[in-house]
């Protein structure tokens, strides 16, 4: 039992934020979202996850927009019924440069039926990331240490999920080098944004096809109850990327697929 006082925390623009999304968590998952929240704030004195340490700011920048996946890619568990609904128990998930864990644990907290890895290449990350599934008792959920561009050759992980999921910041074509691998056909690859790209958006279409996808859709987005603009990329994934990609460590991002 996770040892949480709730009635320490404000919440009500935080569960305001999530009824927006149409997202209602019981009192287990709140205390998980909050002693997520003590955890960052806690090993962030030691070690560098996050520039965004006060706590409305962390439930909203953080928590929030990892959640709002639901607006391109709906969810099942603990969301209104009348929603459609693509995740279930058999969805899997892998969040590519998760860093902190965002958006991959967010989406465990909130939907546990998802199987969820989270990738990224700094081991003091992953460390920070195991303390923060154990202490939270989550299941179905592990931590890798490791480079996008090596777990995606075949015999690991390539071609092995549902969803890929990011919110590390690189360009789409960059992106997408790095994450299609690892979604099946028929899957799809999700890039969070902070900013408008259409541009990017262009120049990045010959690569998502040279990989096996399709850019499906755009959704622009204000985060509940705030100015923050956020935009949601979603890539479906038509047929096999080919063997030679991702390129060695280090390619994809000084020579994008252009």
């Amino acid at each position: 039992m996770i040892n949480i006082d709730l009635k320490n925390y404000e919440l009500n623009i935080f569960i305001k934020d999530l009824e927006e999304l149409n997202i209602i968590l019981n009192e287990k998952q709140l205390c998980q979202f909050m002693k997520y929240y003590e955890l960052l704030i806690e090993w962030n004195q030691v070690m560098n996850l996050t520039a965004i340490t006060d706590f409305d700011e962390v439930l909203k920048k953080h928590f929030i927009d990892s959640l709002s996946l639901i607006k391109v890619y709906r969810v099942n568990s603990n969301v209104n019924s009348e929603i459609s609904s693509e995740l279930n128990s058999s969805i899997s998930l892998i969040d590519v440069g998760t860093g902190a864990g965002f958006p991959g644990i967010p989406l465990k907290i909130a939907f546990p039926k998802i199987e969820i890895t989270l990738l990224d290449s700094l081991n003091k990350r992953i460390n920070f990331l195991n303390t923060v599934i154990e202490e939270l008792g989550l299941e179905d959920i592990e931590a890798i240490h490791g480079r996008a561009e090596d777990f995606s050759k075949k015999g690991m992980f390539r071609e092995k999920f549902d969803l890929c999921v990011s919110r590390a910041v690189a360009n789409l074509s960059t992106l997408s080098e790095y994450c299609l691998p690892y979604v099946k056909v028929g899957g799809k690859f999700i890039s969070y944004k902070s900013e408008k790209i259409t541009e990017e958006i262009a120049s990045a279409k010959k690569a998502v096809s040279v990989l096996g996808g399709k850019i499906e859709n755009q959704v622009e987005f204000m985060i509940p109850n705030s100015d923050i603009y956020r935009n949601l990329v979603v890539i479906n994934k038509n047929k096999k990327t080919p063997d030679k990609y991702p390129r060695k460590a280090g390619i994809p991002a000084k020579n994008p697929i252009l």
